[in-house]
């Protein structure tokens, strides 16, 4: 039987995947009397495969949806009467900050907030696990001791060897939401097919977001399924299995491999160059000293709905959400182009472009031309590589929050 509890609240695909999986992997050997519970918040983001997601993690013993959060939240109840030890601790990774400080308050335990921007409730939270300084220095002096700088979550990643290989490798990160998937995966498969047609010997890859399969990836390059299918040409796609393991099959001849593994930290650190879009996955790329091409392909203005926050609702209401979108896409390609505006995070972090970001009316022979003048000119990788050196995992932000845990619960 459990001793105490460590409840983990997040919500969307991306805190999951960079916040949430990073701490349970360093949950488990120092806390092995603890009873693992993950609770999700409603999302705008969400896939709902969320659930799915956490309940299949190794460390957690149970999870609840956001279906059941807020009968959760404000009348503690749970569809299995979970039961609840006398001790534990709330961790924040993703959500309502407020929500923390309810369920901690209504189960009696600790609470610990993950701030990557700014902590909020600190007169009545315990404790926060800032990602840096200035984080730390927006809170209230009188409060700044409940602090303790840890790092970025999403640059942790274990070390990883790199294997000697023959082949040039290109991954493809399409991302997992719709909006970014109904013109990505079409531009994607489009870059694959004309960079094989060129070059046989390439070794062509797309990485799985957990809670895409290849049937998902699938069904976005086929026009009943996507309206953008065709946009980039008019290609056959297949899904084929040999083997045990999954590839695309573009125009009967032309092959990319669908890794299903997550994380594949081994698999993307084998890469040479990755084409992706903005997000989480440019830092994770970024902590692997893996060079990238970031696109933002806005083909369609009301196609890119993948806001976060208010314009993410507005992008996403139903009948009219398409005009928002327009408005809000025309406007970010203005502001954009206007202020030099950057969105990949190794080029927020360096304050300057170190790896290409390209937004707008995208042309796949752009992409492919530029991909080929890397490989051509490997001295233009080895110069991203060494401007992302700085980025390199080595701050280990999930094992200095365990220590905070073991502090507040007094382990």
């Amino acid at each position: 039987m459990a001793d105490f509890d460590i409840v983990i609240l997040s919500n969307g695909p991306g805190e999951i995947t960079t916040w949430v999986f990073p701490l349970l992997a360093s949950l488990s050997a120092p806390f092995p009397q603890a009873r693992i519970s993950v609770i999700l918040s409603p999302c705008p983001n969400s896939s709902g495969q969320e659930l799915t997601m956490v309940q299949q993690c190794a460390g957690v013993h149970r999870a609840l949806g956001a279906d059941d959060f807020y009968s959760f939240l404000i009348w503690g109840k749970t569809p299995d009467n979970w039961h609840w030890c006398d001790k534990g601790i709330v961790i924040f990774l993703g959500g309502d900050q407020f929500f923390t400080l309810v369920i901690a308050k209504r189960l009696g335990y600790k609470s610990l907030v993950y701030a990557e921007w700014e902590g909020r409730w600190y007169r009545y939270l315990d404790h926060f696990a800032v990602m840096n300084e200035r984080v730390k220095q927006k809170i209230p002096a009188q409060f700044q001791h409940k602090c303790t700088v840890v790092g970025d979550l999403m640059l942790d990643v274990p070390p990883i060897d790199v294997i000697p290989k023959s082949t040039f490798r290109i991954g493809f990160l399409p991302g997992s939401k719709p909006s970014k998937l109904t013109q990505g995966m079409p531009l994607m498969g489009a870059i694959g097919r004309c960079l094989a047609e060129i070059n046989p010997d390439f070794e062509l890859i797309i990485p799985l977001a957990p809670t895409i399969n290849g049937k998902i990836l699938h069904s976005y390059t086929h026009i009943e399924n996507n309206p953008y299918a065709h946009l980039f040409g008019d290609f056959s796609y297949e899904l084929i299995a040999e083997n045990n393991q999954e590839y695309l099959l573009i125009d009967n001849q032309y092959k990319i491999r669908l890794i299903s593994k997550f994380p594949c930290y081994d698999e993307l650190k084998q890469c040479d160059i990755c084409v992706t879009t903005v997000g989480a996955n440019t830092a994770q790329l970024a902590s692997l000293v893996v060079p990238m091409v970031v696109l933002l392909p806005i083909f369609q203005l009301d196609a890119m709905k993948s806001w976060d926050g208010l314009l993410g609702l507005m992008a996403n209401l139903p009948v009219i959400g398409s005009v928002f979108a327009k408005l809000i896409n025309w406007f970010v390609i203005v502001y954009t182009r206007r202020t030099n505006r950057l969105y990949a995070w190794p080029n927020i972090w360096a304050k300057r472009e170190i790896i290409p970001e390209l937004m707008g009316y995208l042309k796949v022979e752009n992409i492919v031309n530029l991909i080929i003048d890397y490989y051509e000119n490997p001295h233009k990788l080895e110069q991203i590589k060494k401007d992302l050196q700085p980025f390199q995992s080595h701050n280990n932000a999930s094992k200095k929050i365990v220590e905070i845990i073991k502090n507040l619960i007094s382990i």
